[in-house]
């Protein structure tokens, strides 16, 4: 298990997180208007995966609009936004933000956190997804993660979208 913060609080997550040089775990998400997106959707492009625990905090808020902000400027990526939010919640937000350059999608109803080993254990968001980022090449190869070590500070996105290059 690896070990992140909440609130200046030790919490374990329910594994590690891949791995540079491994493979992308296979996913099933689901999107804002309730379709099924997998792993295999991305295949050839990039894919930045900004993982956090609920749209519904300032933290991953900002880390939504910042990851919006910079997809526009990305060639051959996806940004995809995850949370185990309900794909209502991540719509209205989105909508709300005029987000239009990212991809929101729930892991509400799969094992993406589990299988990514990101699932909180402890803390009062136990169950959620751990703040952290997972970039992937054209393969599918992952080529930079973070578990970022205060959930509630914001991932380092300059490392994330530096590791595109």
């Amino acid at each position: 298990m690896a070990k992140t913060h909440f609130q200046g609080n030790e919490t374990a997550t329910s594994g590690e997180l891949p791995q540079v040089g491994d493979n992308l775990a296979d996913f099933n998400l689901v999107t804002t208007d309730l379709a099924e997106i997998s792993s295999k959707d991305f295949q050839g492009r990039k894919l930045v995966l900004n993982i956090f625990p609920s749209v519904d905090t300032g933290v991953c808020a900002a880390s939504v609009r910042k990851f919006n902000e910079e997809a526009a400027g990305l060639d051959n990526t996806t940004v995809l936004c995850v949370s185990k939010d309900l794909p209502f919640a991540l719509g209205r937000f989105c909508s709300a933000e005029g987000i239009e350059n990212v991809t929101a999608a729930s892991a509400f109803r799969s094992t993406f956190g589990e299988d990514n080993g990101i699932v909180l254990e402890g803390s009062p968001l136990k169950g959620l997804l751990a703040r952290s980022v997972v970039v992937a090449d054209e393969n599918g190869k992952v080529i930079y993660t973070q578990l970022v070590d205060e959930i509630t500070t914001e991932p380092d996105y300059e490392a994330a979208l530096a590791a595109l290059n």
